[in-house]
């Protein structure tokens, strides 16, 4: 069999040069590009077998305009930036990488969480700053620590992520309301049930979103959904930001009927200098970076190699197009 032709199109964010790209180098001729902008995708992406990509769009246009290639890779779980319809219809198969990052996501969902309700930053800033030398007493308090313990977290998405995020939750006492399209009666249990929208909305003291997007779950956040919410529900979204509508989300926070919002992923990214979460209070705002530790990359490209020698031993797997 001749070697594979394999390009990886925009390699810089999964591997900024902290992993080795051993792992593609031995399943064909590979180039590596570590970023690639939108009018150079069809001279790069010509003659490859193979493209390997994070972000960028792939539309009918492009893949027609490039008959050689066989196979899309992605360094990615979500997949709604390729043509999907018209990869089937070209014979090209497009695979993508689930479960790689279930560990970190869920940690910095845990993280901005913690840091809502504890406060650690803002109560180091203090020290720092000098504001406990002054105080009146032994300790400095700030307004609003809260205990997870006994708080009914609703989980909107139960696949790996919902999955271990929730255990991070049990582990600290929280009682699990969980809604998901796809409802497995073995994952329940004393401290975990399934329930629709409307009863997770109606009981839910802080809710985690971990559902994929798509035209049933794009802007499930809004005016109407946060109407149901408790008053002062705090909200974290460590998926796509398109689940949410920001300004209603903005609203919300202003008005006090979300307390707080612990958010990763944004509607444009990076994120816009207009962005009404950027001038909301009580935000904690990260640059998309829940997948980002060097374990969860390097995991993320083992998936991805075995991805093209699955598609090479003609048994590709992850595949998202069938």
């Amino acid at each position: 069999m001749n070697p594979f032709n394999i390009v990886v199109l925009d390699g810089e964010r999964t591997n900024p040069g902290d992993l080795s790209w051993a792992p593609l180098e031995a399943l064909g001729n590979l180039t590596v590009y570590p970023h690639t902008a939108p009018e150079e995708l069809a001279d790069r992406a010509a003659g490859q077998d193979i493209l390997v990509l994070d972000k960028l769009i792939l539309t009918r246009e492009l893949l027609t305009a490039c008959p050689s290639v066989k196979l899309i890779v992605l360094f990615a779980t979500g997949f709604n930036h390729i043509d999907v319809k018209a990869a089937r219809e070209l014979g090209i198969t497009v695979c993508n990488a689930p479960g790689y990052s279930s560990y970190a996501v869920s940690q910095l969902a845990a993280a901005l969480l913690l840091e809502i309700c504890t406060q650690v930053g803002q109560h180091s800033a203090a020290v720092q700053r000098g504001d406990w030398q002054d105080a009146s007493y032994f300790c400095r308090i700030a307004p609003g620590l809260t205990e997870i313990a006994h708080k009914t977290v609703g989980i909107i998405g139960y696949g790996g992520i919902g999955q271990a995020f929730g255990k991070i939750m049990k582990a600290m006492g929280a009682e699990l309301l969980v809604y998901s399209r796809h409802v497995h009666p073995e994952l329940e249990d004393e401290h975990t049930h399934y329930v629709n929208l409307r009863e997770l909305y109606a009981r839910s003291d802080m809710i985690s979103l971990h559902c994929p997007m798509n035209e049933d779950s794009q802007g499930l956040i809004n005016r109407e959904s946060i109407a149901r919410m408790k008053d002062g529900v705090i909200l974290i979204n460590t998926s796509r930001g398109g689940l949410i509508v920001e300004e209603d989300v903005a609203q919300a926070l202003r008005s006090g009927k979300i307390r707080a919002l612990g958010q990763d992923a944004f509607s444009v990214e990076p994120i816009r200098p207009d962005n009404p979460l950027l001038h909301a209070p009580n935000t904690y705002l990260t640059p998309h970076m829940g997948w980002a530790p060097r374990e969860t990359r390097a995991r993320l490209l083992d998936i991805v190699a075995e991805n093209i020698r699955c598609y090479r031993a003609g048994r590709p797997q992850n595949v998202v197009n069938p």
